[in-house]
């Protein structure tokens, strides 16, 4: 009986280091799998949640609308003129989150740019409803600035105005041949906004440029111009 169980064991152990080997290396080949596997998924799900942030952001008509063509590629321009462009100009807009990892955002950000940069535009600023994305969103030319930039600013709003008024003379890319006289636009301004990087910012812009800002985020209300001047004539009727 003792010579049987010594002979079993000699016969046994020899085998076991390699086995024990050959599991060790297919459990390390399994946990690099599984390694693999939850990169993979970690990807995706980041991927998932971009699109997902973008998809918030924007409905899937205006992302349709915005990739299109590429950043490089101005976009159509509403005007009054056209009974369907002049019911969108009409309509409120809406927040946009600030997200600078937002793709969609960055593209029509780019693109919006390139539509009032056009050399069939050449204006001093634009509102996203402009091109039909109702979204909160202005390019503004700082004349107040060195060298005049181009700026953009998400959800724009005038918290004061100035009593003090100013006599300039406003035109609209959406509304074509045409630009009148304005004698209501306040001198200066108090303006708050986000940036791209979800910064919130308040400062006070006066002169022409203030102008720029008081038309665009108009637009962003569903307001023209023209409704200015149409509501300066029938007070001075009334006067």
């Amino acid at each position: 009986m003792k010579t049987y169980i010594v002979y079993n064991v000699h016969m046994v152990s020899p085998y076991f280091p390699r086995c024990f080997a050959q599991t060790c290396c297919l459990w390390r080949f399994l946990m690099q799998k599984c390694c693999l596997i939850c990169v993979v998924l970690l990807m995706v799900a980041c991927s998932s949640s971009k699109n997902t942030n973008s998809q918030k952001s924007f409905s899937s008509e205006q992302i349709n609308l915005i990739t299109a063509a590429d950043s490089l590629t101005p976009m159509r321009v509403f005007k009054i003129t056209n009974t369907r462009d002049s019911l969108l100009l009409r309509t409120k807009s809406h927040y946009i989150k600030p997200d600078s990892t937002n793709m969609v955002l960055q593209t029509f950000i780019k693109r919006l740019y390139k539509t009032v940069t056009d050399s069939m535009s050449l204006g001093v600023g634009i509102a996203a409803p402009q091109v039909g994305i109702l979204k909160n969103i202005i390019w503004v030319q700082r004349f107040d600035k060195e060298n005049f930039p181009f700026e953009v600013y998400l959800n724009p709003k005038i918290v004061t105005y100035s009593e003090k008024k100013q006599v300039r003379r406003e035109g609209c890319l959406s509304i074509p041949n045409r630009s009148d006289t304005l004698s209501s636009r306040a001198y200066s301004i108090l303006l708050e906004y986000d940036t791209m990087e979800a910064n919130h910012i308040t400062e006070t812009v006066e002169g022409f440029t203030s102008i720029i800002f008081q038309h665009e985020i108009d637009h962003l209300n569903g307001i023209l111009y023209i409704d200015h001047l149409n509501k300066e004539v029938l007070d001075a009727k009334k006067n």
